[in-house]
């Protein structure tokens, strides 16, 4: 691999997982091809604390759990959200993503669902130094995209499960055309979630309440393969998601909801190899199938994060969000305190949000605002009762 493709592989892993920093030293991430689909697409998620597994079903709810689509209030809805991404350094790299669910048949019991997730790694300038000069080598545009399509059934009143197909396509090089051997690639990936939501029931200070619960395992399927060689294929970025959550009605206007979430890489992280030529420690990724790969995440224990959340909505028109997201230093060190707003007119709703970094470590988002527009199309469910 020359210096060309170490630099284009380079630039999008780094991009789409950690943006940039300052402090390296402590910092050992797992890194995976694909990075983006770890980036919490909607604004939604995004104003508390990038979770969504077991939050209030809504139209973007494709990304996190599709399960939560059964228990939508509308029968059918539309979402599209836009990121700036790296806003500190460019402003032509940026995420979209679009959304799309709709009920089967008159029970309200099974959904058919899809997304779209673009991430745009703007525009490469390439030179070679020829001499003493630099000769331009032209222009490259990475981008990388999923698409998805994702069925979700109801198994009970109150718990549904749901399978989504994803094809994934990361294109480093964005169609520069060089004697290098990096190219773009293909795969493919599966997730299954559920999610529990009871009915109401008397609760504290007499209050009604709701409990949720929801899981997700996400980006199950085989290895990206940048550049044709075996040994430097990447992992998918394999996520575990498991959130409880709660909400309080202080009236029929009026609801409070706190949200906990804790989601794992189940990609191995770099092993002990033995000592090397100079007599150091050598570490090395594990070249192992995806499912090996798995089993050898649990032994890194740091590579669990969490969040919490906050929501006040009032009659589901104005809502205010806040939430907080950790990450161990060794891992990536993201950790950050989020804020955001949700207003809604008619079948029309905006989504605001904006991540405020509390790591020492520089973050792509930084003082980012993300936007979300939704869309319900479709008449109120039956769902609304609850």
């Amino acid at each position: 691999m020359n210096l060309t493709t170490k630099l284009l592989l380079g630039f999008g892993l780094s991009a789409g997982f950690l943006g940039y920093s300052q402090d390296l030293g402590k910092i050992n991430p797992v890194l995976t091809g694909a990075p983006f689909l770890r980036i919490a697409p909607d604004a939604r998620s995004g104003g508390m604390g990038d979770q969504g597994v077991v939050t209030s079903p809504d139209a973007f709810s494709q990304f996190w759990n599709a399960a939560k689509y059964p228990f939508s209030r509308t029968s059918s809805s539309v979402g599209l959200s836009y990121t700036p991404y790296m806003g500190k350094l460019t402003n032509d790299v940026f995420l979209l993503y679009g959304a799309f669910h709709k009920f089967l048949g008159q029970d309200e019991r099974s959904t058919i669902s899809a997304s779209i997730y673009y991430f745009n790694m703007g525009q490469v300038d390439l030179t070679q130094l020829v001499g003493t000069d630099v000769a331009s080598m032209g222009v490259s545009k990475p981008n990388e995209f999923s698409i998805d399509v994702a069925y979700g059934l109801k198994l009970s009143d109150s718990y549904s499960m749901a399978v989504t197909g994803r094809f994934i396509r990361s294109d480093l090089a964005g169609g520069f055309n060089t004697d290098t051997t990096l190219k773009a690639a293909n795969s493919f990936a599966v997730d299954i979630s559920g999610y529990y939501t009871s009915e109401r029931f008397s609760s504290f200070g007499g209050y009604d309440g709701k409990l949720n619960a929801g899981f997700a395992v996400q980006n199950l399927g085989p290895k990206l393969d940048y550049t044709g060689n075996e040994e430097s294929r990447s992992y998918l970025p394999t996520m575990a998601r498991l959130g409880v959550g709660y909400d309080m009605y202080m009236d029929d206007l009026n609801r409070i909801g706190i949200s906990f979430e804790g989601s794992k890489l189940l990609v191995p992280g770099s092993e002990y190899a033995g000592m090397g030529p100079d007599r150091q420690p050598r570490y090395e990724i594990p070249n192992v199938g995806p499912m090996a790969g798995i089993g050898k995440s649990f032994k890194n224990k740091n590579s669990i994060m969490y969040s919490g959340a906050l929501e006040y909505s009032y009659d589901n028109a104005f809502s205010v969000r806040g939430g907080y997201f950790h990450e161990s230093e060794e891992q990536g060190a993201r950790q950050f305190a989020t804020a955001g707003l949700g207003l809604k007119y008619r079948s029309f709703g905006l989504d605001l949000s904006y991540l405020i970094n509390m790591s020492k470590v520089n973050s792509a988002l930084d003082n980012t605002l993300r936007f979300g527009l939704t869309w319900n199309i479709g008449d109120e469910t039956s769902n609304n009762d609850r």
